[in-house]
Order: structure tokens, then C-alpha cells, then sequence
């Protein structure tokens, strides 16, 4: 019987009733709510046993304080989706429809509560997974997950009907393994560990893995190359794929399910292991984006949000992003949209979309199809003239370097220059850029120093050390010395090894040239530098990246660069 009053209430029983009806009608629900009236929410009750036939009501009530808005928590509303997930999962391990799936789903869809938590939950309470391994990107995320679930094990629904199942002095509790009282166990693995002939044994017998699950499994380190990408995906065929088992049938009946696998995340890269498995036939992939719609087709031919753009991108603005919002409040009403979920702000998602498109359609679209396109769609010129009466706060040139007398022409790499500044309206400004091939190591010193004699606000020069070593910052503060003018100024350098990874790193500053936020001067600005730019389509498709990689090292560090203001002497008289 139901003796605890905060389980047997009328909410929870309206809840098993309304999905009773959806199981098997009003006149049978009704027959079974008076059955089992004295037993519905306990040991093997009513509701044990409609959750162990509806993942989705087991989560609303087994689970209602993750997924149910109270008025003492802050539960959002569920959308659509996440009950066509859990419809997607009833597919796999109750109607045992198909083994392996795959879930494509948008940054901050809950995919982890959703999925993983959830899941983990219902697989262990009802012993469908014997022992269920979880694999993380990083050891915190795996850490993570296993601290949640064992969490949501110990709430009072599941504990009234399943008993104690977290148990850290009978059983193996840690901070990546948690074995239940039950004789299941789920396990937590970092990306980098091997699951290799893993299994688990209790008093039952031992057990392989029943159900994998790789949550966002890749990092940036697994993208880098194309080898990479293959190695993560070889390493799942290889490893993880062949430490499950396969079904069991007798006379065409399913005796014992073979081990399930579920692949969940965002795709980072065209080719990476989420867009492999995305291709590979044996999985069933269910995709959503975070807008039903063509997002470049939407924000392009609608008024309000073009306007909202215009606003945006106004450098002529005091503050353009607070102008941006004020207009889309007072007109929200003729901007709204529809989203995946509420949780999802129309304006910060336009915003996205207008400032940082690339990582709008990676990780909320969920789409890299477009990776190897143009990254570049536009840019924004001014004339010398109007940019020069802008007030600079500060103002740097960037180096990005090649090698002299190199035998491929052709196929060689630019020196690469941008003289640049940061406006007092935090708009940056290309004042100059050049492309430069040298034929000898003097020419290239003599260029950066007439660069610094034409330039006189230039008060940080960046140049990368990977190919000189320094020895060409050493060359340029020597000639320096034979230059009066140059002498008498105080110049920065900065001389650093380049590790990061370049498509990494040009991608920061796309949203900002096709916005118009860094502008390029007409006349200063050479022509073969821009065209370089804008034919960038990342490292693997682009024959240069010289021009790119250096015109982001300047956006990327004149923000960081401090600038010291000069003292300024007052009268005496003025401290008395």
C-alpha cells in the first residue's frame, strides 16, 4: 500500500491515469486504477509497471522533479522534442526496434538530462541494462554524470517503488563507477581511457556492456586533421563497437537483446566522428536544429530583423548593441519565431546568427555541411580619409612570416602585414595590409621598419616565432637604432611560438568582417590581401591562409594590449 501522503497524491494520480488512457484506453484504465487503488505507486505497482511500458511517463513521475515545473523548483515547460526523444528511446529498448541511434541535437537541449540521466535511470530501475557505460569528452563530465544520476536514484518516487538502490557501503560507489543494490552497475569513462574488454561481475555472473552511451565524445584535439577525425571513429568501430554483444533469438523470438548504443552531440567538423556515424547505415539518427526553418533566408528578407542588424552594425553608435535591443523590445512582437524549445531567447539566437554565424549553424543548426565554402561573404571598406578622423586607442602591426628563396614560388608562403587600431567606438580598423614574397632576409626587416616610420601611433608589434626564432625581432631593434625617430619611441614586441590551431582561430573573427565591425581601409589596404581573405575557406580547402591567420592575430590581440596614458602635469596652485 501507498502510505507516504507526498507520493500518493491527486497530481500523481492524475498523471498515471491521463497515460493509462494513452496505454490502453479510458474503460481499461479505469478497471486498472481500481485494481491496484491500494497499490498504485509502490513495490511492484501500477505505476512500476506502466514505467516499465512508457519511458515517458516513468520520467514525469519517477523523475518529475527534473522534468516537472513546481512551484519550488525552476523546471522549465518540456518541448516537443524531448518527448519525441523519449519515444525514440521506448523504440529502441522496449520495442526493440533497432540497436543503434543516434541523437544530433542543438547546444542547451538538455540532451545530457534528457538522454543520458534519464535513461541511465529507467535501464537500471528495471534491470533492461545490466551493466550500462558512459562515455564523456572530458573525466569532469563523466564525473558529472554519475553524481546527477546517482542523485536522481535516491529521489522519493523511485525509492517508494524500487527501493534503495544507491547503497555506497554494500556496493562500489565512486566518483566513475556506481554499482547498485540491484546487481546493475553504471560505469563513466573519459574519452581517452580504454573500454577494451571491459565487463562487470556480481553474484549473477559477469556481464559485457548492455548499453553504451557517448555523450559529446569528441573535443576540438579530435577534429584538427582528417587523421584525427579518423582515429576517433576507427577507435569507436574498433573498441567500443566490438565490446558489445549480439541478440539472442530461439524460434524467431527475442530471447536476450544485444548491447544498444546511443551516440548523442553536436558536429564540429565535416567528417568528424558525429558526421561519420551520422552516415554510417546501421544507425538511426534523429536531428533537430534549433529553428525549423532556413535561418539564411529568414534574417535576410525580414524587415524588423534587418533593421535590428542595421542597428547592430551602426559604429556610428554610441552603444549599437543596446540601440539593438531596445528596438527588438518594442518590437518583439513582429520578430518572434519559432524555436526547438522556450528555453531559446529570439534575440540572443539573432544575435548569434548576425555576430558569430559559423558557430550559430555549427552548434545550434547543427549543420557543417557548408565547412570548405568561403568563410568570408562580405566586407567592409572606408576611405583613408573618413577612417583616419576616428580616435584610436590603440594601435599595433601584425607579422605573420615566411621563409625567403623558397624553390615553389608559387605554392609559397606570403609574409603577411596589417597595420591596425582599435576606434574609440570599439570598431577596429585594417588602416593598412600588405603580401609580401622576399627574395632576402634584409628586404623583410627593411619593410617593417618603414611600415613603423609611416605608422607613428604603432605602439606593439606582434610577429609569430615559428619561423625565425626571433632572430628577425633581434635584426629589426638593431636597424632601429640607425633611425632617430624610431628611437625616441616606445614599441612593443611580442615574439611567441603559433600552436593554436589556425581555422581555430580565423574562425573568431568571421562574424566580424562580414558584419562590417573591422573595416578596411581602401586606399591602404592592398588588393591581393582582401582577396586573399575572402577566399579563405579553411586550411584544408585554401591554398593561403597568410592573409587570415594575420589579420586575426591583430583582432584577436589588439583587445588585449594595454595601452599606458601619459601623465599629465597640473598647476601647483590647484592643490591648495
Amino acid at each position: 500500500m501507498d502510505d507516504i501522503t507526498e507520493i500518493n497524491t491527486k497530481e500523481n494520480r492524475q498523471l498515471l491515469y491521463k497515460y493509462l488512457i494513452k496505454m490502453y484506453g479510458k474503460e481499461k484504465a479505469k478497471e486498472l486504477m481500481f485494481k491496484h487503488k491500494d497499490n498504485l505507486f509502490g513495490n511492484n505497482s501500477l505505476a512500476y509497471s506502466l514505467g516499465k511500458r512508457s519511458i515517458v511517463f516513468y520520467c514525469l513521475y519517477f523523475l518529475q522533479d527534473y522534468f516537472v515545473p513546481k512551484d519550488d523548483n525552476t523546471v522549465r515547460d518540456l518541448a516537443p522534442v524531448h518527448y519525441d526523444i523519449w519515444r525514440e528511446l521506448e523504440d529502441i529498448f522496449i520495442h526493440h526496434t533497432h540497436d543503434k541511434q543516434q541523437f544530433i541535437l542543438p547546444r542547451g537541449c538538455a540532451k545530457t538530462s534528457i538522454i543520458d540521466m534519464a535513461l541511465s535511470c529507467w535501464l537500471h530501475c528495471y534491470r533492461e541494462s545490466i551493466y550500462t557505460v558512459v562515455l564523456a569528452n572530458r573525466e569532469l563530465d563523466a564525473i558529472n554524470f554519475v553524481e546527477q544520476t546517482k542523485i536522481a536514484l535516491q529521489t522519493p518516487y523511485i525509492k517508494n517503488t524500487f527501493g534503495e538502490l544507491v547503497q555506497p557501503r554494500k556496493r562500489t560507489v565512486n566518483k566513475l563507477e556506481l554499482e547498485l543494490d540491484n546487481d546493475t552497475k553504471i560505469q563513466a569513462y573519459s574519452s581517452g581511457s580504454s573500454v577494451r574488454g571491459t565487463s562487470y561481475t556480481s553474484s549473477k555472473g559477469k556481464n559485457r556492456v548492455t548499453c553504451f552511451i557517448a555523450d559529446d565524445y569528441i573535443s576540438e584535439a579530435d577534429i584538427l586533421s582528417d587523421e584525427s577525425k579518423e582515429k576517433k571513429y576507427i577507435k569507436w568501430q574498433k573498441e567500443v563497437e566490438e565490446a558489445g554483444d549480439d541478440p539472442v533469438y530461439r524460434n524467431g523470438k527475442l530471447i536476450k537483446s544485444g548491447t544498444k548504443f546511443i551516440v548523442l552531440g553536436t558536429p564540429l567538423a565535416k567528417g568528424d566522428f558525429i558526421d561519420s556515424i551520422k552516415n554510417d547505415p546501421e544507425y538511426k539518427v534523429f536531428h533537430k536544429s534549433v529553428v525549423p526553418f532556413d535561418p539564411d533566408e529568414y534574417f535576410e528578407n525580414h524587415t524588423y530583423w534587418q533593421k535590428f542588424k542595421e542597428i547592430f552594425f551602426d559604429n556610428k553608435r554610441e552603444n549599437p548593441l543596446q540601440d539593438a535591443k531596445e528596438y527588438y523590445e518594442a518590437n518583439k512582437e513582429y520578430m518572434a519565431f519559432e524555436t526547438i524549445w522556450e528555453k531559446y531567447s529570439h534575440f540572443e539566437l539573432a544575435k548569434k546568427y548576425f555576430n558569430k554565424k559559423l558557430v550559430f549553424m555549427q552548434e545550434l543548426m547543427c549543420d557543417v555541411d557548408n565547412v570548405g565554402d568561403s568563410w568570408f561573404k562580405s566586407n567592409r571598406t572606408m576611405p583613408m580619409k573618413e577612417i583616419e578622423n576616428h580616435t584610436f586607442i590603440k594601435t599595433m602591426l601584425t607579422i605573420d612570416t615566411a621563409g625567403v628563396k623558397n624553390k615553389d614560388a608559387k605554392r609559397s608562403d606570403y609574409f603577411a602585414f596589417v597595420v591596425g587600431s582599435l576606434a574609440d567606438n570599439d570598431f577596429k580598423y585594417v588602416r593598412q595590409a600588405h603580401l609580401r614574397k622576399f627574395k632576402e632576409f634584409d628586404e623583410y626587416i627593411k619593410h617593417v621598419i618603414s611600415l613603423l616610420k609611416e605608422n607613428e601611433d604603432i605602439t606593439h608589434v606582434y610577429i609569430e616565432k615559428n619561423t625565425y626564432n626571433g632572430l628577425d625581432v633581434d635584426a629589426i631593434k638593431s636597424e632601429m637604432v640607425k633611425h632617430s625617430e624610431l628611437m625616441k619611441r616606445d614599441i612593443t614586441f611580442i615574439n611567441e611560438m603559433q600552436r593554436k590551431n589556425k581555422d581555430d582561430k580565423i574562425s573568431t573573427i568571421v562574424d566580424a568582417v562580414n558584419n562590417g565591425r573591422i573595416i578596411f581601409c581602401e586606399e591602404r589596404v592592398e588588393q591581393s590581401f582582401l582577396d586573399q581573405v575572402m577566399s579563405f575557406a579553411g586550411q584544408r580547402f585554401s591554398l593561403h591562409d597568410d592573409a587570415a591567420d594575420c589579420l586575426s592575430e591583430f583582432a584577436n590581440r589588439i583587445d588585449e594590449i594595454e595601452i599606458m596614458k601619459n601623465i599629465t602635469t597640473i598647476p601647483r596652485g590647484w592643490l591648495f
